[in-house]
């Protein structure tokens, strides 16, 4: 959207040439007089000044927030300012350019740290908005990307209002080989699509991948070969994985309450499979559904007041979206008419996404369809960001898989090749 700004220019009129100057004059007695101009002005518009003594962070920075609906430059800018002291004497030049914000900053090593101090100005005030922002990191690339990202975060907030979404890391399985031969590679990868590590490899089969509040674990379903899928529990920094449901049944689709301390998953061991809540430690579960048809995957709103699951009651090959409140053990039925499964919430609670049909979608808390995504090849629904502004979902082009990262508000989606079948991203929420 474009939008215009008006000031009033001093313009000094000399009798001895014909040449227009900006005031204030270094000549005597001008002719003074105030005149209306104005200069467009773009409201999406940054300009972002690589950061002073650094060449790792600005183009982390730079490139998540060109994947936003930001417009963001660093282009024919008229000065390499590295703080809005340096800015002050040539303001009125910034202005003129009708670009609304502006993103300075230089990095520093304080005893074996390397220091950001990053600003974000409001160009037609001239104003820091919040004041001078700092960071501190270690020197290692990972911890530096890191960084980037955590920047990028409050760049984004600090111009919108709203958290950016760039410091949560996206976890999904990566398989290869068929039959006895799959082998499945639990990998983990920054928002950018990349910096991807592996977090486990087994022979078999992983499902369902749920990030814990924190983003410090991962709760997943296994199947080895001849044997019941089983729910365990992994830390992202490493180490060996729990299992946490050692129950003869199809255990699936874990889901880790808001606050980190319980898992929803969905089990056969008692016949049909239902709907359970247990310590995300593990321990004796507590089952929630007692419907005659199968409740399957259960997902947490935000709030932990309720969750929303899937049930075939309706019929056969007829699967809808229900939603159970923890208060009154009330059920009612969310999603439309039609096949609904792979219910997720948004952050915020007011969007859902699921699988209808065969195309990835999103709908509002009362079951209105906002958003259909098409049909990607692989039956899964996709998964919000941390500030429920993209989606990140699998798809298959060419033969091998694909991790899509789209926009929900007009912000630039890209896409995210593997080397074999890529299935089940899950965005974690932004670390603390």
């Amino acid at each position: 959207m474009v939008t215009r700004t008006h000031k009033k220019l001093l313009i000094a009129l000399l009798a001895s040439t014909t040449t227009v100057l900006i005031a204030p004059s270094v000549f005597a007695a001008p002719v003074v007089l105030e005149l209306d101009y104005e200069i467009p002005v773009q409201q999406t518009q940054v300009a972002f000044v690589p950061f002073a003594g650094d060449s790792v962070l600005s183009p982390i920075i730079l490139n998540d927030l060109s994947r936003t609906e930001l417009t963001v430059t660093n282009k024919n800018l008229p000065q390499q300012p590295r703080s809005s002291s340096e800015l002050a004497g040539t303001l009125p030049v910034w202005q003129q350019l009708g670009i609304p914000y502006l993103v300075v900053g230089s990095t520093r090593t304080e005893r074996s740290k390397i220091v950001t101090d990053y600003e974000v100005i409001d160009v037609k005030t001239g104003r820091v908005i919040e004041g001078k922002q700092s960071l501190s990191s270690d020197k290692d690339t990972s911890s530096m990307r890191y960084a980037g990202h955590v920047i990028a975060d409050k760049v984004y907030e600090l111009i919108t209002g709203t958290a950016g979404d760039f410091s949560g890391r996206i976890a999904y399985i990566e398989e290869s080989g068929r039959g006895k031969d799959k082998v499945s590679y639990l990998k983990v990868m920054d928002a950018d699509g990349e910096n991807a590590r592996t977090i486990t490899e087994v022979k078999g089969s992983i499902f369902s991948p749920s990030w814990s509040p924190d983003a410090s674990r991962i709760a997943y379903a296994l199947q080895r070969d001849k044997s019941y899928p089983l729910i365990y529990v992994q830390n992202v920094s490493g180490g060996a994985a729990n299992v946490i449901t050692p129950f003869k049944g199809s255990n699936l689709s874990p889901s880790f309450s808001p606050d980190g301390s319980k898992i929803l998953f969905s089990s056969s061991f008692e016949g049909s499979s239902h709907i359970y809540e247990t310590s995300a430690s593990g321990g004796t579960p507590r089952r929630l559904t007692n419907w005659p048809s199968s409740e399957v995957q259960p997902s947490y709103a935000p709030d932990g007041k309720s969750f929303v699951f899937v049930s075939d009651r309706a019929g056969f090959n007829k699967p809808q979206i229900y939603r159970y409140e923890f208060g009154s053990n009330r059920i009612t039925k969310v999603s439309g008419s039609g096949y609904a499964t792979s219910p997720q919430f948004s952050s915020d609670g007011k969007q859902i996404a699921f699988l209808s049909g065969r195309s990835a979608a999103i709908m509002n808390s009362n079951g209105a369809v906002t958003a259909n995504l098409g049909n990607t090849g692989i039956d899964e629904a996709p998964s919000f960001s941390p500030n429920g502004k993209r989606v990140v979902y699998a798809s298959t082009q060419g033969g091998k898989g694909v991790l899509t990262i789209k926009s929900l508000n007009g912000g630039q989606s890209f896409g995210k090749s593997g080397q074999g079948i890529i299935r089940s991203p899950v965005w974690s929420s932004n670390p603390k």
